[in-house]
């Protein structure tokens, strides 16, 4: 059965659900200093069958959560694969992020991170395995203690049910006998016509420490004697400090420090006031390097002369060349697409601890081994010595991934001999990220006499994390991609479903040109190009069917559709738009569907369609990083605005039932929205619009 799903509605009534229920009773940051107090206890056997699972004697059942969680709701998926086979309810749980060591590895990505909608995919049999190991485990142990057969002895609530079905223990009643047992070799996981927990919508369990206020972010971490750290930065990326008034800093009442490390001038000070008011003293001179003339102009045309020669084959079917020769009606286009900042509401920050033998990292991370290895690599401590506390993340979307953070503050740290907490600003993260990357494509299409698709030719060029992601699923009997890597020297770095983002605008807008230049339904057009048994078919006639397409609409709105393919999961996705008598342009209503294959939590699934809805609409209609003089010109939200309330439109979220294994979730939700709503454009007023961003007036 489809499951559907109303934002506004779903969210006030688990809200409120949530805090009135308390499904949490406790979300701890393992190790962080911001973490609750509790009063002391008795002492208690805790029983560790595995990295995953803890089991005490007072009844507290804990799962280590080894992925960062930034909103995608991962602690909670995570924790229902466990408690799904450990047979224990949702609310009888703790949680706690796990530190960084080898056997929280991601299996997927070679490291411990979060990143590439790969979190539930790595964790689909290692949790649940872990679960079940716990739980036969516990069985035996009641066994053994009742000198019954384990055959007649089950698991249910939290408990071990004895065979006549009257007696009962508790885990916390086993976890010391349990403790004793050896764990077993191989473990039969349930079948999932009995699940109960997995694929039921499921309140985040880190919601109600979200409204109270307890959750601990990493700009929450406070540390006895801790020093604040802000660092000024060279506007031109690579440049170097030549000189700096650290006199005049120092005056500042509260300045302690003025440390000079990698990345340029670290200001400390007692609190960020007075760290900020220091930093805006230091008068830095620049050596503004090779990079100083960059601006985005000379990026576009040396992008633009490279896409006249041929590029390295990415792939080829047929003879791309004999197809276009023969084709009927030929179209050609020219795609851009921006440089993009992540824009993370919580900006980056990074708490250490740096002693003789050790030290101790808080971060909101989403690389918890490259964490580790940089501050092991600055401090010449051992990696094992090198302790990561990873916290609550205010939104990533692959940005902390990178580690720069983290490697400023372990310097400051060094310099300083105090426990500091480094900060940046939204200012200083909008100007010193690691941008998802532009890039330009040039497209030829081929059709013959009855508007049927005869050849394709992609040529993409841009810094190579702009040249992947390319899915075309359709038919097309010649097809030729080409590409030519080319990085003007901007940093670059992972940004919410990476190459995808950029190339779905492109391949699923151009597919839509090719539609309406044979006289043919955009939908149905594509319909035809795809295997009747094709995912992306199934998605896609799922967000036509949901969204009434082909039912007229009024005049100045249209209706536009995308699908894709990435990270596990086919999405579709269809924009309803209008535009005003004066061209200003409102999406209106968005249908996603998705096939992500076993749905671990449908109401996280729905959540994060929605988020990414209005992270990909931000960057559709206003996303653009610039360069002038090498220097990028948003300085804050007001040049780079995020969507308002205001302006989201209603989505609508349907998922395909399915028992294939699990796909990402987190990424897939993006790339469709950017060539909808182009398309829908388009069908309202006969605009096709080539470069992203589109802007919120149709002129």
């Amino acid at each position: 059965m489809l499951r559907e799903f109303d934002a506004t509605r779903r969210s006030f009534l688990k809200i409120g659900a949530a805090l009135g229920g308390g499904l949490l009773l406790g979300v701890r940051v393992a190790g962080g200093a911001a973490a609750a107090v509790k009063p002391p206890q008795a002492k208690t056997t805790t029983f560790a069958p595995n990295a995953w699972v803890r089991i005490g004697s007072d009844d507290s059942i804990t799962v280590i959560i080894d992925r960062s969680e930034m909103g995608q709701g991962v602690l909670t998926s995570l924790a229902m694969l466990v408690a799904e086979e450990l047979e224990v309810p949702l609310e009888k749980l703790r949680t706690e992020f796990a530190p960084a060591a080898p056997v929280y590895v991601n299996k997927l990505s070679g490291v411990q991170s979060t990143g590439g909608s790969t979190s539930i995919r790595n964790g689909w049999e290692a949790l649940r395995e872990a679960g079940a190991t716990a739980r036969e485990m516990l069985i035996a142990a009641a066994a053994q203690k009742w000198q019954v057969a384990r055959d007649g002895c089950r698991a249910e609530a939290g408990a071990v049910i004895h065979p006549d079905g009257q007696q009962r223990l508790s885990y916390g009643a086993l976890a010391d006998r349990a403790a004793r047992l050896p764990a077993p070799q191989a473990v039969k996981l349930k079948d999932p016509e009995k699940f109960s927990i997995i694929g039921k919508p499921t309140t985040g369990l880190d919601i109600p420490a979200k409204v109270n206020g307890s959750a601990s972010f990493g700009i929450d971490v406070r540390l006895p004697g801790m020093l604040t750290a802000v660092v000024a930065r060279c506007p031109v990326f690579g440049g170097t400090v030549k000189s700096f008034d650290a006199k005049a800093a120092r005056q500042v009442s509260g300045v302690r420090r003025v440390v000079t490390i990698d990345s340029g001038v670290a200001v400390v000070a007692d609190n960020f006031w007075s760290a900020s008011r220091g930093r805006e003293r230091l008068n830095p001179s620049w050596d503004e390097g090779a990079l100083a003339g960059l601006d985005s102009a000379a990026i576009r045309r040396r992008f633009a002369q490279v896409a006249d020669q041929p590029g390295s084959e990415q792939r080829a079917v047929g003879d791309v060349a004999k197809g276009l020769a023969a084709a009927a009606h030929r179209i050609e286009a020219e795609y851009e697409t921006p440089y993009l900042a992540h824009a993370a509401m919580e900006p980056m920050n990074c708490t250490v601890l740096l002693g003789k033998d050790r030290c101790d990292v808080w971060a909101p991370t989403q690389a918890q081994t490259a964490a580790q290895v940089e501050t092991a690599r600055l401090t010449g401590l051992p990696q094992d010595a090198v302790h990561i506390h990873t916290t609550f993340v205010g939104c990533g979307f692959g940005r902390r991934l990178n580690q720069d953070f983290v490697s400023e503050a372990v310097q400051v740290a060094k310099a300083i001999d105090r426990p500091v907490q480094l900060l940046w600003t939204i200012s200083d993260d909008l100007q010193h990220d690691h941008y998802r990357p532009a890039n330009l494509t040039r497209l030829q299409g081929g059709l013959n006499a009855k508007g049927r698709m005869r050849a394709w030719r992609q040529r993409i060029v841009g810094p190579r994390m702009a040249l992947g992601g390319v899915d075309i699923p359709y038919a097309i009997p010649n097809l030729r991609i080409e590409q030519h890597e080319v990085d003007p020297g901007v940093p670059s770095g992972p940004w919410r479903s990476v190459g995808a983002s950029q190339n779905a605008f492109i391949v699923e807008s151009f597919i839509d040109e090719l539609a309406h230049a044979a006289g043919a339904d955009p939908y149905e057009f594509r319909r035809g190009l795809l295997g009747k048994t094709s995912r992306h078919r199934g998605v896609l006639e799922l967000a036509a069917h949901q969204a009434g397409w082909g039912s007229p609409l009024p005049k100045h709105q249209g209706r536009g559709i995308a699908v894709y393919f990435c990270f596990g999961s086919w999405v579709a996705e269809v924009a309803e738009m209008e535009l005003s008598p004066q061209g200003d342009l409102r999406v209106r209503r968005v249908v996603v569907a998705i096939d992500c294959g076993r749905t671990v939590n449908p109401d996280g699934v729905a959540a994060q369609m929605e988020g990414a809805v209005a992270f990909a609409l931000t960057a559709a209609l206003r996303g653009e990083i610039t360069l002038a003089d090498g220097r990028v010109m948003q300085t804050n939200f007001n040049d780079y605005p995020l969507l308002t309330m205001a302006e989201m439109p209603a989505v609508e979220v349907h998922i395909m039932p399915s028992d294939q294994p699990p796909g990402g979730v987190g990424e897939p939700g993006v790339p469709p929205l950017a060539p909808a709503v182009g398309n829908a454009i388009f069908a309202a007023s006969g605009k096709r619009l080539r470069r992203l961003p589109f802007g919120t007036r149709i002129v």
